[in-house]
């Protein structure tokens, strides 16, 4: 009876710091109801946004107590009634739990979960979700950008950064990247862009308008809005595109920058994605899988009981290169 089944899983009961993410061994095993999906857990993703929903800063608030955690990786345990596409023993990976990631079972809807091929392990499984759905949203969704275009990932070598930067290659266009350390230049040109920035550098943003010929980017996916929005404004071509995926805080722009070149600052928002979009995403990345250009870039591992320390790092640490992912 898998009602009486125990699991570890990370709990959190009030709102703060890294801390307040504790271990627990005693929590029930859930069980997949209808259209849903239980899954053995094998390594889950960490990303920034579960750090702001954390801290207690972040627009929906989940009810107390709650397990972080939405992209998963993993086999599938059991099925609920009305799946028909999955079975128990697939090996899949999901854009969005329902009962939380950070724990050795988590239940999802069958339509957030998909076949995860062989090519890839569970730990590249479970840095898909988020960051390729998100950088597919930016790119297809939100900047409507078409094979020819310059597009500058500003915070290339993260989780999103690799993503948007395999993408973008995939889609044709001019891929320019940036990046904080020379590792995460590097990490960036082998996955895709033509030329790497390290955006710690004093006139970066001189360089790359000379990349372009002074012309400037028709799309910026941008990571660090507080801090980059207000350059990204001058960086644009005519008719350019800001696709806002990540901020920390307030920025002051100024809104003439957007006048003269009738450009566009567009908010992206994965839990915006209608069934539609999200079947049309998942088709595209699965091709992307079976033809190979499709590989993540699996930063920092951690156990499940280091998860605090995967949040303090994920925010703090100088430059990132790669998905940071919990293993079970």
């Amino acid at each position: 009876m898998s009602g009486s089944r125990m699991m570890r899983a990370i709990r959190v009961s009030e709102f703060g710091a890294p801390s307040v993410l504790r271990l627990c061994s005693d929590v029930p095993v859930p069980q997949p109801g209808h259209r849903q999906v239980l899954i053995r857990v094998r390594a889950c993703g960490v990303n920034p946004v579960e750090t702001y929903i954390r801290s207690g800063s972040y627009a929906r608030k989940p009810t107390l107590p709650y397990t972080p955690g939405s992209d998963v990786a993993g086999v599938v345990d059991a099925v609920g009634e009305g799946v028909t596409a999955l079975k128990a023993g697939d090996r899949v990976f999901t854009t969005a739990t329902q009962s939380g990631g950070y724990a050795e079972y988590a239940v999802a809807a069958d339509d957030c979960v998909h076949k995860l091929p062989d090519a890839l392990d569970f730990t590249q499984g479970a840095a898909i979700g988020i960051p390729y759905f998100t950088a597919y949203r930016a790119l297809v969704h939100k900047a409507h950008a078409k094979a020819g275009e310059t597009v500058l990932i500003h915070g290339a070598s993260g989780g999103v950064g690799v993503a948007a930067c395999q993408l973008s290659r995939a889609l044709g266009l001019r891929v320019l990247g940036t990046a904080g350390t020379p590792e995460g230049m590097k990490l960036a040109l082998g996955k895709g862009a033509h030329c790497a920035f390290n955006h710690r550098e004093e006139g970066y943003t001189d360089r790359i308008m000379e990349a372009t010929d002074g012309r400037g980017v028709d799309v910026i996916v941008e990571m660090l809005s507080n801090v980059n929005l207000g350059k990204d404004l001058q960086l644009l071509a005519h008719g350019g595109r800001v696709t806002v995926v990540g901020s920390r805080g307030s920025i002051e722009v100024n809104p003439r920058d957007t006048m003269a070149k009738e450009s566009s600052i567009i908010g992206v928002s994965l839990f915006s994605s209608t069934p539609e979009e999200k079947r049309e995403c998942a088709a595209l990345l699965f091709a992307g899988m079976e033809a190979g250009w499709l590989r993540p870039v699996v930063g920092p591992q951690y156990p499940l009981e280091k998860a605090a320390q995967a949040h303090h790092d994920i925010i703090e640490s100088p430059g990132a290169s790669g998905k940071i992912v919990l293993t079970m």
